[in-house]
């Protein structure tokens, strides 16, 4: 009998950061959960340094109830994401189910998109501060921030602050399932 793991949607578009992307993914499979890349088509995609990554499933066939979250990677494939309504619906909908919506580095444009950030304490790469503060968010110079279920983080770097806490909400909340 095979065994069921809670999915966990990972966005996959070209200019994705690729230690951004691959660490949270087998960080996932390590701790017991099904990683899922999600494109807005199936096909493979290039990251900043050349490395390909294929979407399993595309964001069409992507139903937000079906994960127990979703994690954007940094990069420059965040405003690429963005330009998609379905993407940015089902981000928008995995937040408002109040599933784990975590973002790294530029992927907080996408949460902007999302209207996901408007009173919500985050971080991201510095760069990003004065569009989240404009989008109404609170932010904080941090590695990591946690705000309810949506975590934020800056950089590659800060991958393991990052992926401890987004451990650390999936487990809390992992779903019936399984």
């Amino acid at each position: 009998m095979r065994e069921v793991r809670s999915r966990v949607a990972v966005l996959v578009e070209d200019g994705y950061q690729e230690l951004e992307l691959w660490y949270p993914y087998y960080r996932l499979i390590e701790a017991g959960f099904q990683p899922v890349l999600v494109g807005p088509e199936v096909r493979s995609y290039k990251g900043k340094h050349g490395y390909e990554a294929s979407a399993m499933i595309s964001v069409s066939e992507a139903e937000s109830y079906s994960f127990q979250g979703l994690i954007v990677p940094g990069g420059n494939a965040h405003d690429h994401l963005r330009r998609y309504p379905a993407i940015v619906e089902m981000v928008k909908s995995i937040f408002d189910q109040g599933k784990l919506l975590a973002s790294i580095s530029h992927g907080g444009s996408l949460l902007i998109s999302a209207n996901a950030v408007k009173g919500r304490k985050v971080t991201s790469f510095f760069s990003m501060e004065v569009d989240l503060i404009n989008a109404g968010a609170r932010y904080l110079d941090r590695e990591v921030v946690v705000d309810d279920n949506l975590i934020t983080s800056c950089r590659p770097d800060d991958l393991p602050a990052f992926m401890r806490e987004v451990l650390v909400f999936l487990r809390a909340h992992r779903s019936k399932l399984d």
